[in-house]
């Protein structure tokens, strides 16, 4: 298992870890602070630094085979000699790509109370945020992007708690994904709550208030079938 410390504190830019195995794929820690590639959020870059400054840069993070596991991905031919299971490094995630990250990720939600149908598509990267949602009748751009405005610019706190699966199938409504379920078996799902705005189920990284998402706005709306309807955020301004 990988202690995934970004679950609790996505603010989190860098950990001391130790190094649990070495394989194709990459390398895998006994704790990080990067996000694994899921529930549509891409996974973070950054590097791990030994303790005597050789350094690996990572291109990416994904779930490992194992249940609970993560793997740090290098480019591809990277040097690995020198890198040894029960090493120490500090693993270091690229901070700008991941507030960005948690930006977009906390506008979608949003977006999701603003648009009240099931979502069947999401995709969450550094330059564009985009939600599917299963429904039929037409959006609006600008009544969507007054909506963000607004609740962006109300200050609501955005935290993660955890709930127990019984709690969760009393609330089936709480579930907006249509293709992604919560993870079971552990007897807790861990849902983001934006205060009087929002509640669901959701494993991403996010900011602490709305108004830590600036202006964020609709770029386009797009009929993607006869019942799905896609709309893309962007950022009003450059960082």
């Amino acid at each position: 298992m990988t202690e995934a410390l970004f679950r609790d504190d996505a603010r989190l830019q860098h950990c001391e870890a130790r190094i649990t195995a070495l394989e194709a794929r990459g390398v895998q820690l006994d704790r990080t602070v990067f996000y694994p590639q899921g529930g549509g959020q891409a996974g973070d870059v950054g590097l791990l630094r030994q303790a005597d400054g050789r350094e690996l840069a990572i291109v990416d993070t994904r779930k490992g085979v194992d249940p609970g596991t993560i793997v740090h991905l290098p480019a591809e031919g990277a040097d690995l000699a020198g890198w040894a299971v029960g090493d120490t490094v500090t693993a270091r995630i690229d901070w700008r790509r991941r507030h960005r990250h948690m930006r977009f990720h906390t506008a979608t939600h949003l977006l999701c109370a603003l648009v009240p149908h099931p979502v069947d598509g999401c995709s969450i990267t550094v330059d564009y945020a985009r939600l599917d949602f299963h429904m039929t009748e037409p959006l609006d751009k600008d009544v969507l992007n007054a909506g963000l405005a607004r609740l962006v610019a109300e200050a609501h706190a955005v935290e993660h708690r955890w709930i127990s699966e019984a709690e969760l199938d009393a609330k089936p409504g709480l579930v907006r994904s249509m293709s992604v379920q919560p993870p079971r078996g552990q007897g807790r799902v861990r849902v983001i709550a934006i205060e009087g705005v929002d509640l669901q189920p959701c494993g991403g990284t996010h900011v602490a208030n709305t108004t830590e998402i600036g202006a964020v706005v609709v770029t386009k709306i797009e009929k993607k079938s006869a019942r799905t309807r896609r709309v893309v955020l962007g950022f009003a301004t450059p960082d």
